[in-house]
């Protein structure tokens, strides 16, 4: 698994896990991508595991982001490495998400082009706030907390959705999420059942 160029300029709870196995992609219409997901209820070796097989799936397909159930496991945790407005990338684990976003005049809505891993080769626009907080606990059930602009704030938003068993399809009108699947189904073949292991 490749590192990234760079080292992060955030890491404010720690440095992602390494050494973990690359997994096959979990696709939109399979059930665990579609339910809220367990709690994490147990900070220890299994976890762990877990974790590190998600930071070297979500590097492999070139991911900001991934959730457990991206890679099959019904347990409400994400990773990210991603850059915010100001190109600045931060990483981190969270476990158990709860998300605040602006509200009234603070709330700004922004109208970038998004795509999922698990529905990979296609991007349309979704709106979203701009601006995104998490808290939640982190590898060792401390509690952590990630705030950002950007893209940053976009991918908060979507892997949080996905401990919620919400993906960003479920918010585009249906014309959209139309385009959205006219893309993935030409690009189909680009993804093997197994993608992205013999990526990294």
């Amino acid at each position: 698994m490749p590192a990234p160029a760079e080292p992060p300029h955030h890491a404010p709870h720690g440095p992602l896990p390494t050494g973990g196995a690359v997994r096959p992609m979990t696709r939109w219409g399979t059930p665990v991508m579609h339910r809220p997901q367990q709690a994490v209820t147990a900070y220890d070796a299994e976890l762990r595991s877990l974790v590190a097989d998600m930071v070297a799936t979500m590097y492999a397909a070139d991911g900001v982001g991934l959730a457990a159930c991206q890679i099959g496991v019904d347990l409400a945790v994400f990773v990210f490495d991603c850059p915010d407005e100001s190109n600045e990338r931060t990483v981190g684990v969270v476990c158990n998400p709860e998300l605040t976003l602006p509200e009234g005049r603070d709330r700004q809505l922004d109208e970038a082009e998004e795509g999922c891993l698990s529905f990979p080769g296609a991007f349309v626009e979704c709106a979203r706030p701009d601006f995104a907080t998490v808290t939640g606990t982190g590898l060792d059930g401390e509690p952590v907390t990630f705030s950002g602009d950007g893209l940053l704030a976009r991918c908060l938003q979507h892997e949080t959705d996905h401990t919620r068993g919400t993906v960003f399809g479920d918010r585009l009108p249906t014309k959209l999420r139309k385009k959205l699947q006219k893309q993935h189904d030409k690009l189909a073949g680009d993804y093997p059942a197994d993608w992205p292991v013999g990526e990294e």
